[in-house]
């Protein structure tokens, strides 16, 4: 087949413009391979992740350790790669093969088939996720431990909350991985309309504690007990027993058993609670109150006001709760909203519980966006499950990495709260040729960039922080 090595575009003022990738060492993620490698130089996650695997591996046969794999793979994901085909390609990349930590960034030590190609290919990154089937002959041999992985992501995420943290909220959350294959638990959800897994999120702030995929063949909240019961005591066994830690959440999690586990292990929770005819009837003189008030007054709309009072289902529920509902008048109508909640009314007032505690919780929705549109977690595309929860482990580690990034090394930039697309972007995404020598490998990082002032703060940063 032929190759076109040359592209010829529209000619510039008499001259001739032309295009050819024959550039040398160069990368278009200089600046992120730079940021990401010395990140985990700093804090080890992936050292520590790499040993939840076991290796039977010949070492005498070993060209890519498992650390190396892993720094390549979810380096690559931070990078905005998604696919594994694409490292057929990367391999050949002296920045990546920096971030990945090899000794030959150039390749020039390996075999003459894989000459310059210093890192991994697609078949050899495919057998590391598909290890997750556990052993078969001899290819599957980098075994993960998935209780270690599970692990390992609750104690990584509690560890990256700030230490003088006195309330800690983990927000809980489900949402669609939509499945366009064969794949192992494929069932078809009435609410999301299209076949998928449904996977269940935990974070705090931007910082992610749990990543269960699960089939779609459930109640959304089903393993948050579960959950709780691996969290929750490491949070307290780093900040002490007096720390608060609250549970938020839609009103899929307003189930008694959540609830009950809350009251009788000290957490504290608000939850959304989906409306009835029984508490709708609680706010009916709000909302009279409320008319009343618009005719009188010539009040301009939304107008709303908070009541709350003790509730309790006819069978579900154990015991009476505190409830706050939201009677609110907009341009379309009437909209009643309800949160139960076991805060005392002295430590939250209605009115502040709702609009300035529960709705924040809103903000792990941009978190979620994050994590499947750019850290594409929702490419679960193999077969089985297990190797499908392996991708969203590796997907999730590099939320981690990058919420570290945010949260501690862009502190006072103008970056601070941007999306980890925007980081891409903005920092990730700097053209750079690499040179490498005997004694040093230096990066000319693209004199055009915008923003060499927030690179110059990060790279100060990042050597403050403690290796």
């Amino acid at each position: 087949m032929c190759k076109q090595e040359v592209f010829e575009f529209q000619g510039h003022k008499g001259r001739k413009v032309l295009a050819s990738f024959d550039g040398g060492h160069l990368s278009s993620d200089g600046g992120g391979a730079l940021l990401f490698r010395e990140l985990e130089l700093r804090t080890g996650v992936i050292r520590r992740l790499s040993g939840c695997f076991e290796d039977k591996r010949d070492p005498d046969l070993i060209e890519h350790s498992v650390e190396e794999l892993l720094r390549q793979r979810i380096g690559a994901l931070s990078m905005g790669y998604e696919d594994l085909n694409d490292h057929d390609s990367l391999r050949y990349d002296p920045a990546h093969a920096l971030m990945a930590g090899k000794v030959d960034i150039e390749g020039q030590s390996r075999r003459d088939r894989d000459k310059g190609k210093s890192l991994a290919g697609h078949s050899t990154l495919n057998r590391l996720e598909q290890s997750a089937l556990g052993g078969d002959g001899r290819y599957k041999k980098t075994l993960p431990d998935e209780d270690k992985i599970e692990k390992l992501l609750i104690k990584e995420g509690v560890n990256a909350i700030p230490r003088k943290s006195k309330r800690i909220i983990l927000d809980f959350d489900a949402t669609d991985d939509p499945l366009h294959g064969a794949q192992e638990g494929r069932f078809f959800h009435g609410y999301y309309g299209h076949y998928c897994y449904l996977p269940l999120y935990c974070f705090c702030g931007n910082i992610p504690v749990l990543a269960k995929l699960r089939d779609s063949q459930r109640d959304a909240c089903e393993g948050t007990v579960e959950a709780l019961e691996k969290i929750v005591p490491v949070i307290r066994n780093r900040f002490g027993r007096k720390v608060e830690i609250v549970l938020r959440g839609d009103s899929g999690f307003a189930r008694d058993s959540i609830m009950d586990w809350c009251e009788k292990n000290g957490v504290l929770y608000c939850l959304g609670l989906a409306r009835n005819t029984r508490l709708q009837e609680e706010l009916a003189p709000c909302f009279e109150a409320l008319r009343q008030d618009i005719e009188a007054n010539s009040l301009e709309l939304p107008v709303r006001c908070f009541k709350e009072f003790d509730y309790r289902t006819l069978d579900s529920w154990s015991r009476p709760r505190r409830v706050v509902g939201k009677a609110e008048v907009l341009d379309r109508g009437e909209n009643p909203r309800f949160i139960v909640t076991n805060f005392k009314p002295d430590a939250f007032e209605a009115r502040s519980l709702y609009e300035d505690f529960y709705c924040a919780r809103g903000d792990m929705e941009n978190r979620i966006k994050e994590q499947q549109q750019d850290l594409f977690a929702d490419r679960t595309s193999t077969k089985a499950m297990p190797s499908n929860q392996l991708r969203l482990w590796f997907s999730a580690f590099a939320h981690l990495m990058l919420s570290q990034l945010q949260s501690a090394v862009l502190r006072g930039t103008r970056l601070e709260k941007a999306t980890i697309g925007t980081l891409r972007l903005r920092l990730f995404k700097i053209a750079a040729r690499v040179k490498v020598s005997f004694r040093r490998v230096r990066f000319e990082l693209a004199g055009g960039c915008p923003d060499q002032d927030v690179f110059a703060q990060v790279w100060k940063n990042l050597q403050a922080w403690p290796s």
